[in-house]
């Protein structure tokens, strides 16, 4: 396998049982690409040593909202971790380690931290993929309640989310089950690579919005857009022969998509030149 040592240990996680995936090391592996120096180990250790700090402070009757509540102040009182409004784009922001250091993040990697931190404390929760943001909820059934990581912990019931969606929508927005389910340990890191994407492909960084999509499809191999996204990379940045294959993949996959005829055009373009 011809990848970074980093995106060898990324796809030595992954590719295991769902239930098996460290989370926190496959974000700390999607880190080390873009910081060689980074010592996993590190940061898993400030994890571990938020988990015990926490525990010492968790109440005896251990019911969900006092839990929340105890890791709210530690992370966002006393440690003052917060949600990164000012500079949201930053890539910074969606690198694990980068967040541990510097305290501040985006909703998904926020979520991360405080997922870390219940799972050693044993209070299970879990990853809720709104659209437009991502929230948090205890693994309880019937539990009725939703943790927002980047607003300092706050607690959501269903009516506030259905809210939240209406504000970032800019229209009513009516919750259905499947805006609220929990995403799976790919569908975190995917999203989280989804984020990185997005970033450098604004930032004009092809190499780094590239190195994106691979582990996206190492996540999810085959994906049609991520196929086509890297075939155009690829032509991008001069490399007519992995373009075009890439292309023709998604053509064959998505003969009718509303881009195929653009998609065409541009592999019959490719051709003339290889």
């Amino acid at each position: 396998m011809n990848f970074p040592l980093a995106r060898q240990y990324f796809y030595r996680e992954i590719h295991q049982a769902e239930k098996n995936i460290n989370l926190a090391k496959a974000a700390l592996y999607i880190a080390q690409e873009e910081y060689p120096d980074l010592a996993p180990e590190e940061y898993l250790n400030a994890l571990d040593t938020m988990a015990e700090e926490i525990e010492e402070r968790l109440p005896r009757e251990s019911y969900p909202l006092r839990v929340i509540q105890c890791i709210n102040n530690y992370l966002y009182d006393d440690l003052g971790f917060t949600g990164n409004s000012d500079d949201y784009y930053d890539p910074r922001n969606s690198y694990l380690n980068q967040v541990i250091e510097r305290r501040t993040g985006i909703p998904i990697t926020l979520s991360l931290v405080y997922l870390e931190i219940a799972q050693r404390i044993d209070f299970p929760m879990m990853g809720i993929g709104m659209p437009g943001h991502f929230l948090i909820r205890p693994d309880f059934q019937d539990v009725g309640i939703y943790v927002d990581a980047f607003n300092r912990g706050e607690i959501l019931f269903e009516q506030d989310c259905e809210q939240r969606l209406s504000q970032i929508y800019q229209q009513s927005v009516r919750i259905s089950p499947n805006l609220l389910e929990p995403v799976t340990p790919r569908r975190f890191l995917s999203r989280m690579l989804m984020n990185l994407k997005m970033i450098y492909l604004n930032r004009g960084e092809w190499q780094k919005a590239l190195a994106s999509i691979e582990r996206i499809l190492l996540l999810f191999p085959g994906t049609p857009t991520e196929l086509r996204d890297r075939g155009l990379l690829y032509y991008q940045i001069g490399e007519l022969a992995p373009a075009c294959q890439d292309l023709e993949n998604y053509l064959i996959q998505v003969p009718n998509a509303e881009d195929a005829s653009f998609i065409r055009q541009l592999v019959a373009q490719i051709r003339q030149n290889l």
